[in-house]
């Protein structure tokens, strides 16, 4: 018999156990999972303490403790010290961002895609390629030693972001989620905890949720993340790494100041550990702050995507790693790529070494700044945050509605946007805000219609 009567107790979740269902922890976590997608369990709801439970159910504190590491390594709760578990904000949001075709007759302005002026320079390129007689090389196997000098083009890109490195230490990468998942897999464990800020990157939350890795949101200050907080989470959460973009954060648009990025390479270094850089926008800043990378080059693993600054079609990413870390994600990056496309690899080289790299970059910035003028136009600068050549926004929203409500109301409106929901990471409560690629519509007129339909509604 439990300890304590429970007949009239109130208690947020009351699961069953059926003693033939072994084991017992694992058949607690599904409950607990269905509780949560059906919406018995919303958002935010604390758990009854686990003594509780193991009370209530009559069965060991070890067998509840299970069910909810299950469930916490699934994305599902989130345990904070002092506090207690919770039910995670992100539990049940789409991570995926990027559906499998475009809404008929919707604008876009959801997923993350770029602006389309890289397009002709790289048709050049390819064709170029193309008429040479020995170009049917590019559509095999692609050997180590072929890829020699297509790597001295990652050190060059990499030089951009004044990271000095090796063509031994560059990796190449199906992309820059690709990267980054495979660092996680090679350097971390199932059950690792992984320091991040409080909204950050879809694409490393599904990574993590796939791999087990736990991640654990730092506190921030004026949106950017705090080193004293960090500090923290490394004395009592036992974070065994760290995801920063530190120029344009996605979602939250902050730049990271270079005290900062150097306070939190120093806790890096003090505390053992590993940082991977996403610098996906770096190249887009009218002010080219130094890496995270040059403050602690053997901490961190720097990644460089062409997504933003060539095409998101292309697919390809640079990884510099620092010789400590090399090994173990060379393997996790080959038995998640097998290999990168031999065509790609080589036209991206070239784009990297040609005199028209630079003046693509200069096309992106000039086109992500009209743009920007207009939503400045139509949603102003006060709640709509986001520089002059950032590629998306970050709009606050009135307590009329939250960032949830918003989407889907835009959505039945034909404008597609991504609520703050999407990018909270664990027990954090979503911010009131919604994310806008302002690159993503076709051209700056379709933008500009549904910036007056985001305007309109309100205005309501």
């Amino acid at each position: 018999m439990p300890v304590n009567s429970f007949e009239n107790y109130p208690m947020t979740w009351k699961p069953t156990v059926n003693r033939e269902e072994r084991p017992i922890y694992q058949a607690l976590a599904k409950q607990l999972e269905k509780a949560v997608i059906e919406g018995h369990l919303v958002p935010g709801t604390k758990l009854p303490p686990q003594r509780e439970l193991a009370d209530y159910l009559e069965v060991n504190l070890s067998t509840i403790s299970k069910a909810f590491k299950l469930a916490e390594l699934k994305g599902l709760i989130s345990a904070t010290v002092g506090s207690g578990t919770y039910v995670s904000y992100d539990a049940v949001s789409n991570a995926y961002l990027l559906g499998e075709e475009k809404p008929k007759h919707m604008i876009e302005m959801g997923a993350m895609l770029t602006d389309r002026v890289s397009y002709g320079p790289l048709y050049d390129l390819l064709q170029a390629m193309l008429q040479e007689s020995d170009c049917a090389r590019w559509f095999g196997y692609g050997r180590p030693g072929d890829t020699v000098w297509q790597k001295d083009a990652g050190v060059k890109l990499m030089n951009y972001a004044g990271i000095e490195t090796t063509r031994e230490q560059i990796l190449l990468a199906n992309g820059g989620q690709n990267a980054i998942t495979a660092t996680l897999a090679g350097l971390c464990r199932h059950g690792d905890r992984i320091g991040v800020d409080h909204h950050t990157y879809p694409g490393l939350k599904t990574a993590a949720a796939m791999l087990g890795i736990q991640l654990v949101p730092i506190r921030s200050e004026g949106d950017e993340m705090n080193p004293e907080a960090l500090l923290y989470a490394c004395k009592n959460e036992n974070i065994k790494g760290l995801y920063l973009i530190p120029d344009y954060q996605n979602p939250m648009t902050y730049t990271m100041s270079v005290e900062t990025r150097k306070s939190i390479a120093e806790i890096a270094v003090q505390h053992d550990l590993f940082i991977i850089e996403n610098g996906m926008f770096h190249l887009l800043q009218d002010e080219l702050l130094p890496a995270v990378a040059t403050f602690a080059p053997e901490r961190t693993i720097y990644v460089a995507s062409l997504s933003k600054t060539m095409a998101p079609g292309l697919r390809l990413a640079y990884a510099a790693v620092p010789l400590k870390y090399l090994d173990p994600v060379k393997k996790a990056l080959y038995n998640l790529n097998i290999s990168v496309s031999p065509l790609f690899a080589e036209l991206a080289a070239r784009a990297i070494v040609s005199k028209g790299f630079e003046q693509m970059v200069a096309f992106h910035k000039e086109e992500t700044k009209a743009r920007n003028r207009l939503v400045d136009k139509y949603l102003g600068k006060e709640n709509c945050l986001g520089g002059n050549s950032g590629i998306f926004r970050w709009l606050h929203l009135p307590s009329s509605f939250t960032g949830d409500q918003f989407e889907q109301l835009a959505s039945a409106q034909g404008v597609e946007v991504y609520s703050g929901g999407r990018f909270a990471v664990g027990n954090v409560v979503p911010a009131n805000a919604v994310r806008l690629a302002i690159c993503a519509p076709e051209t700056r007129e379709e933008l500009e219609k549904g910036l007056i339909i985001l305007k309109e509604m309100l205005a309501v």
